[in-house]
């Protein structure tokens, strides 16, 4: 099943600097990463290399020409030895090359723009000396505490400008000029129409980052981003990172404006081998039971915290309500909740207080919590991307994991699509039908008060005004068509502010 995706204006240039005169953009793929300094290479915009096979394990952070203080940095983290996407990513920003770094999850990729940024940084502190767009709010944050890390000895000054929080103290921050701002799209755009002085605050910034790039490059964004553009100088170093690509990143790659170092570990859709995968072919009705069974093993199968993944806020708050009918610790993440809720729920799961987390796929994208070992698709995502960033939240960094996906009748072929686009043949998950339905009647019993609970707590009002409110800005945008009735639902449930 092919992704279906709203295609980009072609005149959307991904960087900004003047292309050269020349004909149709060519493109190399390399075997080393010393081709792009070839000189015979020099005329050329898109510099390919899939050269993962040739990583030299040898390498150490000081041969990637990191600062002292970077390379102590990293050993007090316990980064020992670069990863392949910083082996190849970090020397290329250093030279000031722009640079697209596809990696599979877990494997770095944050500290592979964040190390080298810093270095820059170091050299000539200045506000905003970095822009980082990302699509999620919790991964706004995330990013924040890694670059806050990573810079421990820099006093860096950074600055999360999300949706949900209060926009005046959003746009007292930004004047502050802080370092490096971490933003998602919809929230910055505001702030940039609405003060006449920030614009401003980012005539100076050297680098733009685009995290989970195929994301923020996606359906919805396009408007946000070209506000973001217009605020930039022309001689930034445009970054972007990804587990995936789309045709939408692909295409404005071949027709970016100037020279760009492209680093991609692998092609099409790919998750670590040392992720376990496995499947339950079940019944609709029983679903929650045999999900119930599953949770129940955790603790014998030597399981800390995880993830359950849904396709709707709506089935995310129900489940939360059957599970607190049946006595089980959970945290709900999904967009219908506020800012604030979303924070506490994600801190609660990451410091252990709880170690089941609901979510929809905001929480998909880029979240590194160590603990997780098992990830859950209680529903099954319609195209393989979403599946292979769900599951990349437990395996990360070279650890083992275990994903395992509730199948019903209906999405046999979803499954199918998947296993083609990643190579890989999912295992029976091994349970007992007759253990299975001896709490049948416990769960059932639940589902019905949760469901009452569900009925009076207001849900579908809340859920009517977001979708109004989605549908209004999409229609602003110009992205709610007579012909596109199909991506509408896509396009809903994706954007994010």
């Amino acid at each position: 099943m092919a992704e279906q995706e709203a295609q980009l204006d072609e005149n959307f240039l991904l960087f900004s600097r003047k292309p050269k005169p020349s004909s149709k953009p060519a493109i190399v793929t390399a075997t080393t990463t010393t081709v792009a300094d070839n000189t015979t290479t020099d005329h050329l915009q898109f510099v390919k290399d899939t050269s993962s096979n040739t990583d030299n394990t040898r390498l150490t952070f000081a041969d990637l020409g990191l600062s002292d203080w970077a390379l102590q940095t990293c050993k007090e983290l316990g980064m020992k030895k670069p990863t392949p996407v910083q082996q190849h990513c970090i020397p290329r920003i250093l030279s000031g090359e722009d640079v697209l770094g596809l990696a599979q999850t877990g494997s770095g990729k944050t500290a592979a723009f964040a190390l080298p940024v810093l270095h820059r940084l170091a050299e000539g502190p200045y506000g905003v000396f970095c822009l980082v767009v990302t699509p999620t709010r919790e991964l706004a944050y995330q990013l924040a505490e890694q670059f806050k890390a990573l810079g421990s000895c820099l006093n860096l000054r950074c600055a999360v400008i999300v949706g949900g929080m209060d926009m005046i103290n959003q746009a007292k921050m930004l004047m502050q000029r802080p370092h490096v701002v971490i933003a998602t799209p919809g929230r910055i755009k505001v702030l940039i129409d609405q003060n006449p002085d920030i614009p401003a605050v980012f005539s100076k910034t050297k680098f733009l980052v685009l995290d989970e790039a195929d994301r923020v490059l996606d359906v919805g964004f396009e408007d946000e981003l070209r506000v973001v553009f217009n605020c930039l100088p022309k001689n930034r170093q445009t970054l972007l990172f990804s587990a995936t690509m789309t045709d939408n990143l692909q295409s404005l790659l071949e027709v970016s404006a100037n020279k760009a170092y492209f680093y991609e570990a692998y092609e099409g859709f790919q998750t670590v081998d040392t992720l376990k995968q496995q499947y339950v072919f079940i019944p609709k009705s029983v679903k929650d039971v045999y999900l119930l069974h599953i949770l129940s093993r955790m603790e014998d199968m030597g399981i800390r915290s995880a993830i359950i993944f849904v396709s709707k806020c709506r089935t995310c708050h129900l489940l939360g309500l059957l599970m607190e009918e049946l006595d089980h610790d959970v945290a709900e993440l999904h967009s219908h909740k506020s800012q604030a809720f979303r924070l506490s729920a994600l801190h609660k799961f990451k410091s252990g207080k709880v170690s089941i987390l609901l979510a929809t796929d905001v929480a998909s994208r880029g979240l590194d919590i160590p603990t997780v070992d098992l990830v859950i698709n209680y529903d099954i995502p319609r195209y393989p991307r979403d599946y292979v960033h769900r599951v990349g939240r437990t395996a990360r960094a070279g650890r083992g994991g275990l994903a395992i996906s509730l199948i019903t009748q209906n999405e046999v072929e979803l499954i199918h699509d998947i296993e083609k686009e990643i190579g890989k043949k999912m295992e029976l998950f091994e349970c007992k039908e007759n253990e299975v339905l001896e709490n049948i009647t416990q769960v059932f019993n639940a589902r019905r008060v949760a469901k009452m609970k569900f009925s009076d707590g207001g849900f579908d009002e809340i859920e009517k005004t977001r979708k109004a409110q989605k549908m209004k800005s999409l229609a602003e945008k110009g992205l709610l068509k007579k012909n596109r009735k199909r991506k509408r639902k896509t396009i809903v449930n994706k954007v994010e502010d």
